[in-house]
């Protein structure tokens, strides 16, 4: 390709991102059939591959612990929440496919229950192979340490989605206002959980114990302040709120929630 034909190359998509990014300043949705850059294909992409590899992940880590509830109540929770999350992975591997994605090579491309030590703390540092959130990258200890993680979890990732659920490519926005409310149930059931197991005989200080583990990694999820994916995300639509006043949000809630139980939120 000589000078010429490449800056005219350049110019060519210098257009379509201005185009693009007026129909998402004027609040237009977007969807697969729309002339969609590269860049906003890429942060889109990148957006459904983290929400696909963590629902994959968290159920897949879900299911050992089933066995480990204390009653056929607790059971029947837990296998729906399994459940439930395989759903959410489904419905967003289906946009997936409009990229490109063999849904069922997908699945069988990782580990997804596989665990690193529980003594590791990954921070928000990135690590090789899938693009699970990293707090499921740690193992459960038994049944109230995975009632407390699904419980703070569960409340960051209805607030986490909620926010996607109003993002400007509309199959994903319309899917994610559905899963952000089971994920909000999710989190009821795991406060439910908690509860019922502080009555049947857990100790407070195990429970404290797991909420001082979980706490600073389910914080995590929330990104850097700094993110120069929130800013890319922000100019393409699919990101508004910034990542500290989302963990804000978090943090004032599960506090509340957490003091009702008689513990603290703590790192």
């Amino acid at each position: 390709m000589n000078n010429t034909a490449f800056a005219m190359g350049e110019d060519i998509m210098s257009k379509n991102e201005d185009a693009l990014l007026q129909r998402i300043a004027n609040n237009e949705k977007l969807t697969a059939k729309d002339e969609l850059t590269a860049g906003y294909k890429g942060e889109l992409r990148r957006l459904m591959v983290t929400f696909v590899d963590s629902e994959l992940a968290g159920a897949a880590g879900f299911v050992d612990i089933i066995n480990k509830a204390p009653g056929m109540r607790e059971r029947c929770t837990a296998s729906r929440i399994v459940s439930e999350k395989f759903d959410h992975a489904q419905q967003v591997l289906e946009l997936l496919e409009d990229f490109g994605v063999n849904t069922d090579l997908y699945v069988q491309s990782h580990p997804w229950d596989a665990r690193l030590s529980r003594t590791i703390n990954l921070g928000n540092r990135h690590i090789g192979g899938d693009k699970r959130l990293n707090v499921l990258h740690y193992p459960y200890e038994g049944w109230l340490d995975s009632v407390v993680m699904n419980m703070l979890m569960g409340l960051a990732s209805s607030i986490q989605l909620e926010e996607i659920s109003h993002c400007s490519y509309a199959p994903l926005a319309s899917a994610m206002g559905q899963i952000a409310a089971r994920e909000a149930e999710h989190a009821e059931l795991g406060r439910n959980g908690l509860a019922k197991a502080l009555e049947n005989g857990y100790s407070l200080e195990a429970a404290q114990a797991s909420v001082d583990y979980w706490y600073a990694r389910v914080a995590a999820t929330f990104g850097k302040s700094d993110s120069q994916h929130f800013e890319q995300g922000k100019a393409y639509g699919l990101r508004k709120t910034p990542n500290a006043d989302l963990m804000a949000k978090w943090e004032s809630r599960i506090a509340e929630q957490l003091a009702r139980i008689g513990l603290e939120a703590r790192s």
